[in-house]
């Protein structure tokens, strides 16, 4: 299971005190209110830091860190990622699961039948799309929806479906 995961990426600077324009990843742009601590991921290592203050516009977040307080701190960390690990991550309602802890679970169908592995999640907004990549090399797409997906064992890395008319086709 995968152990952090990616929740922003650093745009630019903002203004002259230190703050940062963060691209969000995670799909709870709420989660940056209630972060305290994560980690900018750059090519020298990891920067472990806290959050000082967080504020949305538009389609981004404004970050600062308590150990920065100047522009010429953070210009570095342009294009760098932000992360935190799975103890700092957003707690998990009934029924979810983080997204890496689905990627290479096996699929079977309701007959127990081997499918394949899950290979990627598309998000599409209604509903994921699980793309699951087939011994016979081929792509099967299964949304992930109550009448496919039946079962999601993500500690066991195992996803059971039941196949809807044409899907094989």
């Amino acid at each position: 299971m995968e152990d952090i995961f990616r929740i922003g990426v650093i745009t630019r600077t903002h203004g002259l005190k230190g703050e940062v324009k963060v691209y969000p990843t995670t799909d709870d742009v709420n989660r940056f209110k209630n972060l305290k601590k994560c980690f900018i991921r750059t090519k020298k290592g990891d920067i472990h830091v806290e959050k000082k203050s967080c504020k949305f516009f538009k389609n981004m977040v404004i970050l600062a860190f308590k150990e920065f307080d100047n522009i010429n701190d953070v210009e570095v960390f342009k294009d760098c990622d932000i992360y935190v690990t799975r103890e700092d991550a957003v707690p998990l309602k009934e029924d979810e699961y983080y997204i890496s802890d689905v990627i290479d679970s096996d699929v079977y169908d309701e007959k127990g039948k081997g499918l394949g592995k899950i290979k990627d999640v598309i998000q599409t907004g209604a509903n994921d799309v699980f793309v699951v990549s087939m011994e016979d090399g081929k792509e099967l797409l299964l949304p992930v929806i109550n009448d496919c997906v039946l079962e999601i064992n993500a500690k066991e890395k195992t996803v059971v479906v039941k196949l809807m008319k044409g899907m094989l086709d």
